[in-house]
């Protein structure tokens, strides 16, 4: 039970690199991401949505199913309502994170191995956030501390990732 915050969070990190690494690669081999990226769309546009795609196969279910994953854990009932709090506001970073790293790895032979080694610094600060409301609310903290700080990192990578995805999908297609 007292693990049981970190359990979900480095469940939530794997299934979102896991399925991160293919993210542009069939649209890069077909040839459609750069009729995409030509199509008169800001490739920051593109780029979002593809994030939202993301996180929508990715981290919404993991969202849904964090109640029923923290009950078998053991967890009370304002633990869990943290647990799901913080996965709304850390899932979509760790997809927009994500998503850069994989536009940052596009077309090379290794490229899953390197983007694990690229995300996984960036998305430390969500983890220990989102495990850390848990963490406060079940020792009678409040975890809007940590809720806000997964929120202001939710703020500059909602704005910064897009558009430094599209620089990066812009260089791998040169």
């Amino acid at each position: 039970r007292q693990i049981a915050a970190g359990i979900v969070w480095v469940c939530a990190l794997l299934a979102s690199m896991l399925s991160v690494a293919s993210l542009y690669a069939a649209d890069h081999a077909d040839g459609s991401l750069e009729q995409m990226l030509l199509s008169g769309q800001p490739g920051s546009l593109i780029a979002a949505a593809k994030a939202a795609a993301h996180w929508t196969v990715t981290g919404v279910p993991l969202v849904l199913a964090a109640p029923l994953i923290g009950l078998l854990l053991g967890m009370g009932i304002e633990s869990l309502a943290a647990l799901v709090a913080s996965l709304l506001l850390g899932t979509p970073i760790l997809s927009l994170l994500g998503g850069l790293g994989a536009a940052l790895t596009l077309g090379l032979r290794s490229g899953a191995a390197l983007l694990f080694l690229l995300v996984l610094p960036l998305a430390v600060p969500a983890l220990i956030f989102g495990a850390g409301a848990v963490v406060a609310v079940e020792a009678g903290l409040s975890a809007s501390p940590h809720l806000s700080l997964l929120g202001a990192l939710l703020i500059g990578t909602a704005l910064g990732a897009p558009w430094a995805t599209a620089a990066a999908l812009r260089i791998a297609l040169e």
